[in-house]
């Protein structure tokens, strides 16, 4: 028991003493490669700690090698910048003045749902409240806000084509409603990037390839 205990703390102190010299984004905000070294990082600590059989050497030099590649990987983001898109990617606009860039999303394999998510976590909660908005290449949500933001709480009621009927039913719109309400916009449903209301019947309405409305819906839903 002994053994184990002092295998698990020569372990620990050396991870500790890694994570500390790789910085601040190593245990925050990680890039795609920093994220991959981390989880190498904890099986190899593993290994050594769960077999007494492995001498403890060999898990001390494999996570020390695994330093030595981060330290190299991060020189080379510094000096080259074409590798640094590669590496650790790059931003990805996917709200401009036009609205939302289904492109952008498709590209980063996320739909309006999850655009939604991130943005309320950052504090927006309807798709026009930002001027700009992109995920960056760690993949936290960043905007360039309005002046004025709303103040009211939008339910998502098309996705890319497909109606939502959970929250159409909350903002007490029937389906039939939801095809004539496109129908006047000139458009049919398959051709809706992305359609939001609010409990005050104010509709984010937006064709695929096409900018932004602001239209006005009837709602029955109190929310």
């Amino acid at each position: 028991m002994a053994l184990v205990f002092i295998r698990t703390a020569v372990i620990f102190i050396t991870l500790l003493a890694v994570m500390r010299i790789m910085g601040k984004s190593q245990i925050g905000e990680m890039q795609p490669f920093e994220f991959v070294i981390t989880l190498l990082i904890a099986e190899l600590a593993c290994i050594p700690m769960a077999d007494s059989s492995i001498p403890l050497l060999y898990g001390i030099v494999a996570i020390i090698a695994i330093f030595i590649l981060h330290q190299t990987v991060w020189l080379l983001d510094l000096w080259f910048m074409p590798l640094k898109t590669v590496i650790c990617g790059k931003p990805s606009l996917v709200i401009t003045r036009d609205g939302v860039d289904g492109y952008q999303l498709r590209k980063n394999n996320l739909d309006v749902s999850d655009l939604i998510e991130s943005m309320r976590t950052a504090g927006y909660f309807n798709l026009d409240d930002v001027y700009y908005g992109l995920f960056e290449a760690n993949g936290v949500f960043s905007a360039l806000p309005k002046e004025q933001l709303t103040h009211t709480l939008p339910v998502l009621l098309i996705d890319n084509g497909k109606a939502d009927r959970k929250n159409l039913k909350i903002a007490g719109i029937d389906e039939k409603y939801l095809q004539e309400f496109i129908a006047k916009q000139k458009t049919k449903l398959k051709n809706v990037l992305v359609m939001t209301v609010d409990s005050d019947g104010r509709v984010y309405f937006q064709q695929k390839g096409k900018p932004y409305k602001i239209l006005r819906a009837e709602v029955k839903g109190q929310w």
